[in-house]
Parts: structure tokens; sequence; C-alpha cells
């Protein structure tokens, strides 16, 4: 019985991927001419990404869940920040955002075949070698911003490959918040590590993947010297939630 539940689960994995590569495919031709109309092919690269997200997870058995804690105002901007422990963040991200959105992703990504050309024409891409490459990277944030665009920052910069709900955050996030006076936004993805552990794309698995949208966190009147106590107070409100959410179902954090 063990080895027919690890074939069936190679099979399913396989299957997904598959899905994920044809699917991928078929959006290709939609981004690059969008490469072509600015900030607004940017937006519709989002919307094909939603939309290849949603069919994604209904071709391979996984439901999309949003969980708004309070109620959410798509029309205002925001700086949403997320936990992040695994590459099924990446679909989740895309099917829970339904407005317009930039995401800081990292430079490597773009190595992937195929996805590499969606995800570097759908994010602001950090690389990290140089304090010029990443200077450049919060001014293209800060522009987004003065666009009208919401952004998107994974503030624990790399998975959490931890035995803890969250890594240390970097102060990026909310340095970025409180010179532009952008509320920030936190997000929980309760069920992505659950989906597809990042230690192997074959633990893939269907199921719920839900998105906890939180109470938003004001920065007015905050200055610089305040990124430290932003900082402490957008953790503790993920970590907060984190535990709350998934105290009857605990998320496998690594041993």
């Amino acid at each position: 019985m063990k080895y027919l539940k690890k074939i069936i689960q190679y099979v399913y994995c396989f299957y997904a991927v598959t899905c994920f590569v044809i699917l991928m495919l078929l959006v290709v031709p939609f981004v690059i001419p969008s490469l072509l109309f600015g900030i607004k092919g940017s937006n519709l690269v989002y919307t094909a990404c939603n939309i290849w997200a949603r069919i994604w997870y209904f071709l391979i058995g996984i439901r999309h869940k949003e969980i708004y804690e309070v109620p959410h105002d798509k029309k205002r901007q925001y700086i949403f920040t997320a936990n992040h422990s695994s590459y099924m963040d990446i679909p989740a991200l895309v099917a829970c955002m339904h407005q317009p959105v930039r995401v800081l992703g990292k430079y490597e990504m773009v190595k992937f075949p195929i996805f590499g050309i969606i995800y570097k024409a759908a994010v602001i891409l950090v690389d990290r070698s140089s304090p010029e490459k990443r200077a450049r990277s919060i001014r293209a944030l800060k522009a987004a911003l003065n666009h009208g665009i919401s952004i998107f920052i994974f503030p624990e910069g790399t998975f959490n490959e931890t035995n803890k709900p969250l890594k240390e955050f970097y102060d990026g996030a909310f340095r970025i918040a409180i010179e532009t006076q952008t509320p920030i936004k936190p997000l929980l993805f309760i069920d992505t590590l659950n989906r597809m552990h990042w230690r192997s794309i074959f633990e893939l698995n269907p199921g719920r993947c839900a998105v906890v949208f939180l109470k938003e966190i004001a920065v007015d009147n905050l200055t610089l010297n305040d990124v430290k106590q932003l900082k402490q107070q957008v953790y503790d409100a993920m970590e907060e939630g984190l535990k709350k959410y998934n105290n009857s179902r605990p998320i496998p954090f690594p041993k």
C-alpha cells in the first residue's frame, strides 16, 4: 500500500506539472505583447496570471479560499506582506489579488524556463548582490506606489525553513510604508506548506488553499525612527494569525 500511494503521488505531481507548463505556454503569448504597454500592460499580466492560477487550481483539485477578518477596500493602495514557506505561495498570491499590484521577487526565479518570462514581466526584481541593485528595486517599488499601484513584499525574504511560524523580517517593506505613508495589509498563506512542502515538488497534493486578509496597519505620522516598532507590530499580528488558523491543523514545520 505504501508503494501504491507513492506511485499515485508521483503520477499526480507529473499531471500537475504538465498542466502548469501547458497553461504557462498559453499565457506567454498574452504576456509578451503586454510589455509594449507599460503599466497597463503589466496590469494585464496579473489579470492573465489570476485566471491561470484559478484554472490550474481547478485542474489539480485545489480549492482557493479568501478569508477577510475585516472588510477589504480594493480601491485603496497597500503594501501587502505575507509569510513565505512554499512555491505554492506564488499561485495563491496571484489568485487572491483583485487590484493592481507589483510583487518584489527574487532575481533567481527568472532562470526557470517559460515561467521566468512571465515572472520577469510581472514582478519588480530584487538582486541582492550589491547595494546599488537593491536600491534600484526600492526605487521601482516607490514608482509603482506613485502610479497608484499596491506592492507585495515577503518580509522574510526567503522561505521560512525554521520550526517557527515566521522568520525574522527585513526592514524594507516597513521603511517604504513609512516613507510613502502607505498602510500595510498583512496576509496569511495558511495552507500552502500543506499543499507542497519546500523540500520537494513531489509532496504536492490537492486540498484547500486559503488566504487570510488581516486588519490593515496604519503608518500615519510614523517616522523612520519607528521602523523597528512597525516591523514588530506587523510580525506580532501575522504570528498570532498563523497560530490561530493552524491551531487545530498544525503546519508541518520541519523538525
